[in-house]
């Protein structure tokens, strides 16, 4: 079942600001009153989040140190001023072994 957010508003119908998520189904009816204190809201529209091939969840295990390596690439990290630490890899600078 997908989450949806959901502004609490004023009285008079103004949005405060807060927001909370709710699981529901998508056949349920938008709320129209926090589950819990009662309080008037609306449902805020979000895009959906998708792990696809190329989103910001598989991009950080793709360029993971471990992924690297197996893959045969060498990643240097920054470490100092002009000093960098080889962090996943097996060969070192222009391609060498070390």
């Amino acid at each position: 079942m997908p989450t949806y957010v959901y502004e609490i508003l004023t009285k008079a119908g103004e949005g405060t600001g807060k927001t909370f998520e709710h699981v529901q189904s998508m056949k349920d009816a938008a709320l129209i009153k926090h589950p819990e204190t009662g309080a008037p809201v609306r449902r805020i529209f979000t895009p959906p989040i998708i792990a696809g091939k190329w989103s910001d969840m598989k991009g950080k295990a793709a360029l993971s140190n471990k992924n690297l390596e197996r893959l045969g690439f060498t990643k240097f990290e920054k470490k100092g001023k002009g000093y960098h630490e080889k962090t996943a890899g097996k060969l070192g600078p222009r391609g060498f072994a070390h």
